[in-house]
């Protein structure tokens, strides 16, 4: 029987995201119906250009946190780095005798959408089963040494951190913008000077200074961390991709 519209606003509006878990061993048959999920998500000319490297060892999910600055990749009851994936669909090509072409930028486009659509299910999947979790772009701070670590070859770049379990932290809703900034009609309508004051100002619980847009900033803005993180990016997806 389908969700009621209430139920389905009610499971969505219960979406928080988790840093600090408890001590908590997810069991086998909750594991298999999250990756199954996983693996019935959506996928461009059924290629399924992605894979999830399960971070068992202890000693590997400790260094990795340590090298994003994210101590749940440690204390997490599961924790995944979400890859894009070309180097599989090369294997099978070459099964049947055929090259794989140079595609490098369609193979970034389609394959970070891919891993993306896999992990959100992931996600999603264990939300139903009563768990939370957490997607780490922190793993943009450690690109070279994560793909040494994962022994990831060529074809093969990761995208994002995602931890999941039993939370060990109270709920927080996050805000959200307006819904007529997201949501376009026909053609992309450019936000009024009062439009993006309104957004800052609906945003500002969000953080620690009330000032949303100074937060992007320390991300995004000239000196803020996504400028340091552009070029160990470039050189990973040049590595990885050829790209």
């Amino acid at each position: 029987m389908a969700k009621s519209v209430d139920d389905v606003r009610a499971f969505f509006d219960a979406h928080w995201t988790v840093r600090k878990y408890k001590q908590y061993d997810i069991p086998e048959d909750h594991l298999d119906v999250i990756f199954e999920a996983a693996q019935r998500a959506p996928t461009d000319a059924t290629a399924q250009l992605y894979s999830f490297i399960r971070l068992r060892d202890e000693s590997l999910r400790q260094e990795i946190a340590t090298l994003t600055n994210n101590p749940h990749f440690a204390t997490s009851s599961e924790a995944f780095i979400v890859c894009l994936d070309v180097c599989r669909l090369d294997a099978i090509l070459q099964s049947a005798n055929q090259k794989m072409a140079e595609i490098p930028v369609i193979a970034n486009h389609f394959g970070l959408g891919d891993a993306v659509m896999a992990g959100e299910n992931l996600l999603l999947a264990a939300e139903m089963l009563g768990y939370r979790g957490c997607w780490i772009g922190g793993v943009l701070n450690a690109l070279e040494r994560i793909v040494e670590l994962t022994k990831l070859p060529n074809g093969v770049v990761p995208f994002a951190g995602l931890t999941i379990g039993v939370p060990d932290e109270s709920p927080v809703r996050r805000p959200r913008i307006q819904r007529d900034l997201v949501f376009h009609t026909d053609s992309y309508r450019k936000p009024s000077s009062d439009e993006i004051k309104s957004a800052v100002e609906q945003m500002a619980p969000i953080t620690a200074r009330g000032n949303w847009a100074q937060t992007l900033a320390r991300y995004f803005a000239v000196g803020g961390t996504m400028e340091h993180r552009e070029a160990h990016l470039k050189a990973i997806l040049e590595k990885q991709l050829k790209l």
